[in-house]
């Protein structure tokens, strides 16, 4: 990102692994918009902002499985929690399968947060890590957990049949625990994971096949697919045009 755009990331405690991925801050510091392509990364998203004129919003924003135009106002400073798929029900106790490539706005006061608490990210982040461990309620059904594990440990990488067969679970009760959660099925989840482990390649100039793509033209039609570009176009990157916020801070 350029100097405009200030963003900062920090990770979960150990205990909350399994549901959040990273809380994180974004900053539009400059006078004008940052129009941007926001990437699918495999992330149950929830937006606390405060911009100029409008407010302070609370947005949760489900799975993308396509790349998405957007403006960031001038001023804008967000503070997000960054959710794996598992929160859906253990932590949020409601599927998010009605939000693929869409957002809801929360309700005043949820989980009670307001525009004071955007004036410090660990203090937010604090009261975020609070609020979610109140959340939890029950026992994590050890299948899920581990089917979670292996499909991130494999970048999605993985066949669903091995899944499976690891996790002692049908592959037809894992796509409907997809459907019904998340609103996509186990493969699509898996096609985003892949190309989200790709996408730091791509930026370094790697534009050939991995993470157990078939071929190269199995690569070039899965990133046009997820990033509505080739990937040589993907590298350039013109302006920052293109941002993926789980690899933001990856670098």
């Amino acid at each position: 990102m350029n100097d405009d755009i200030a963003y900062q990331i920090k990770s979960p405690d150990a205990s909350l692994a399994p549901y959040v991925e990273s809380y994180w801050l974004l900053h539009n510091r400059a006078a004008t918009s940052k129009e941007v392509v926001i990437l699918p990364d495999g992330r149950i998203d929830l937006f606390f902002s405060v911009t100029e004129g409008q407010g302070f919003t609370a947005t949760l924003l489900g799975i993308g499985t396509q790349p998405e135009q957007a403006s960031i106002p001038p001023g804008r400073l967000t503070f997000a929690i960054s959710f794996k798929p598992l929160a859906a029900e253990y932590v949020l106790h409601t599927p998010v399968s009605h939000l693929v490539n869409s957002a809801t706005r929360q309700p005043a006061g949820f989980w009670g947060f307001e525009a004071t608490d955007m004036q410090n990210f660990d203090v937010f982040c604090e009261k975020a890590a609070r609020q979610i461990q109140a959340a939890l309620e029950g026992d994590i059904d050890n299948r899920k957990q581990q089917l979670f594990e292996l499909i991130f440990a494999s970048n999605g990488a993985i066949t669903v049949k091995e899944l499976s067969d690891r996790v002692y679970w049908s592959s037809r009760q894992i796509n409907r625990y997809f459907q019904q959660y998340l609103g996509l099925p186990l493969k699509v989840y898996c096609n985003i994971l892949r190309f989200r482990a790709s996408f730091k390649g791509i930026k370094e100039g790697k534009l050939f096949p991995g993470e157990n793509f078939a071929d190269q033209s199995h690569f070039i039609k899965e990133v046009k697919k997820l990033a509505g570009v080739l990937p040589k176009e993907l590298k350039q990157n013109p302006n920052d045009r293109f941002i993926q916020f789980s690899t933001l801070g990856r670098r």
